[in-house]
């Protein structure tokens, strides 16, 4: 019969192949989203108990999300897909990014003539 430590061991080596897969995953879809725009920079977020939001911004200022469960899945991911990463989403970094109509019209709301928010 199989003790404690060996039922430990067993689950921790299952939740690390899980997590090295996901890393996996999301690795691949940075290196598409990288080619598909000219290379990326990324920044990792903390999202409370949903995980970490991995912001990748394209060398052609367009941009974009994936979430991992936990910030180590995230930060293996990137390292994975050799996606350089920002301490902070400011300055130079945050001024790359290129948003449209319809990202101004959200942020802005109605006082800029965009979509108002749903009643609660």
């Amino acid at each position: 019969m199989p003790s404690m430590a060996d039922t430990a061991d067993t689950t921790a080596a299952t939740a690390d192949k899980k997590q090295d897969r996901t890393a996996a995953k999301l690795a691949k879809q940075i290196g598409a989203f990288a080619k598909q725009h000219g290379g990326a920079e990324g920044h990792l977020a903390h999202i409370g108990q949903a995980g970490t939001r991995i912001v990748l911004v394209g060398k052609d200022g367009e941009w974009g999300d994936l979430v991992a469960p936990a910030f180590a899945v995230a930060q293996l991911a990137a390292e994975k897909a050799a996606l350089t990463l920002h301490e902070e989403f400011d300055g130079e970094f945050a001024a790359s990014v290129r948003t449209g109509p319809y990202e101004w019209t959200r942020m802005a709301g109605i006082q800029l003539g965009g979509p108002e928010n749903p009643a609660a």
